[in-house]
């Protein structure tokens, strides 16, 4: 068996469609955070919103460069990286083992969110302290979104050109099943041979630096975008409290609480991690690399970026009824997740279940018997309560939740391929079984 078939499938519409996405990404990032300013904002469709004045009010090409190029800014940012790889490292944790990899290996991980957390949140506690009330970096930080969008653009980039260069070089110095300088294991849909193609899906399926200690995939997918996100969600709410002496805006509030939970979540419980698409089937490339760095942070905080320069007042009903569905979403995530993980382990036997010729069982029972991806359904809905803080005072905040419907269709379909290839008949009674995809009833 080869170890790395070359891919002879293409995704995103092969080399032309990668291109047009690695132009059109960043300019919709950049877009979005220029239509969220204090001196101008999409408040509502017919309100204040036009193509004229929404052309006029994006800053001009030659000052995006220039801003691109902030060396105060560039400074902040790696040094915020590089504080977090070394985090990382250093951080006290657990040792876990990923998936087998296609040549029977299994890479080991340092899981150790809650300590990186835990250290988070005490270097917050402490600055606020000594500040008074006040946190000069959370300000900067508010002030420059814009230079560390594009800043985050460039390093994305380097970084994946990085990744893809060095996938070229052999394992030296390192062993896997006893030999040296063995062939490393590649993306099976990164090995195209088509250089734009393979950079952008992403060529070495799990690069790894300074010798096999950090995995920069791993890294990037849970920690500078992650809890840069968070950061910039609580800079909102620090310019709006500085802005109104103090007082504090329900929905941002809100928005804060709600997308602090799920990106704390997401990073105390970092081993679900190990067995996503994004860990086991993906390259590191520049897809990856630029959402992970840029799309994250930088999209998915808009809510809050809007509630600051147009804050709105929900009250405890419109409060409680968000809640609710962010509560309900998150139940039957995590839920949904926790009961196939429990299944795999063997610990619920009594569960129904189509055993294949692989040897493994696709569980179609309990939560799993409402459709296939079930999970998905409960991450959109949390990704529409985090919409719902703007309320309907605005179409820009609801971007998130249709992008993000848009995604996880999209990955409902490649893993509907990958599933129907591994267990060829298992898979078809599976679906006879389970026929909807994410939403039961609907889809």
């Amino acid at each position: 068996m080869t170890l790395n078939p070359k891919t002879t499938k293409f995704e995103f519409g092969g080399p032309l469609g990668v291109t047009v996405l690695t132009i059109f990404l960043p300019i919709l990032s950049v877009v979005l955070n220029e239509l969220i300013r204090s001196d101008y904002y999409i408040k509502g469709i017919f309100q204040n919103f036009s193509i004229n004045e929404t052309l006029k009010n994006i800053t001009p090409f030659s000052s995006l460069l220039q801003l691109t190029f902030n060396k105060q800014v560039w400074t902040y940012y790696l040094t915020w990286f590089i504080s977090l790889l070394v985090f990382d490292t250093i951080l006290p944790g657990k040792y876990m083992n990923g998936c087998e990899l296609r040549d029977g290996t299994k890479l080991t991980y340092k899981i150790n969110g809650i300590s990186m957390v835990t250290l988070l949140i005490l270097i917050l506690s402490v600055r606020w302290n000594l500040t008074n009330g006040t946190m000069p970096e959370l300000q900067f930080l508010y002030d420059h979104i814009l230079e560390l969008c594009l800043v985050t653009i460039v390093f994305a980039f380097i970084l994946s050109i990085y990744c893809y260069a060095v996938s070229f070089i052999p394992l030296l110095g390192s062993k896997r099943n006893g030999q040296d300088g063995k062939e490393k294991v590649l993306a099976v849909g990164g090995n195209s041979g088509n250089l734009i193609y393979d950079w952008f899906i992403g060529r070495e399926l799990n690069p790894r630096f300074f010798f096999n200690i950090i995995d920069i995939k791993m890294f990037c997918e849970l920690r500078p975008g992650m809890l840069l996100w968070l950061l910039i969600n609580l800079s909102c709410l620090h310019h709006h409290y500085l802005m109104n002496d103090g007082e504090i805006n329900d929905a941002l509030l809100l928005v804060n609480i709600l997308q602090a939970f799920y990106i704390f979540d997401g990073v105390l419980n970092e081993e679900g991690v190990l067995s996503m698409m994004d860990i086991t089937t993906d390259g590191f490339g520049f897809m990856l690399a630029f959402g992970d760095l840029t799309f994250v942070p930088f999209t998915y905080s808009l809510q809050a970026r809007y509630l600051s320069v147009s804050p709105i007042t929900l009250g405890y009903t419109r409060c409680i009824l968000i809640s609710t569905i962010m509560c309900i979403g998150y139940y039957i995530f995590h839920s949904s997740n926790m009961q196939k993980s429990n299944f795999r382990q063997g610990k619920l036997e009594n569960l129904k279940s189509i055993q294949t010729k692989r040897g493994t069982k696709l569980l179609c029972d309990g939560w799993w018997s409402k459709s296939q991806h079930i999970n998905y359904f409960g991450d959109w809905l949390i990704s529409l309560s985090w919409c719902l803080t703007t309320w309907f005072q605005t179409p820009l905040t609801y971007y998130y939740s249709i992008y993000f419907a848009t995604l996880l269709m999209h990955r409902q379909i490649r893993d509907e391929e990958k599933c129907h290839a591994k267990y060829g008949k298992s898979w078809e009674e599976y679906q006879r079984k389970v026929p909807y995809k994410i939403i039961p009833y609907v889809y």
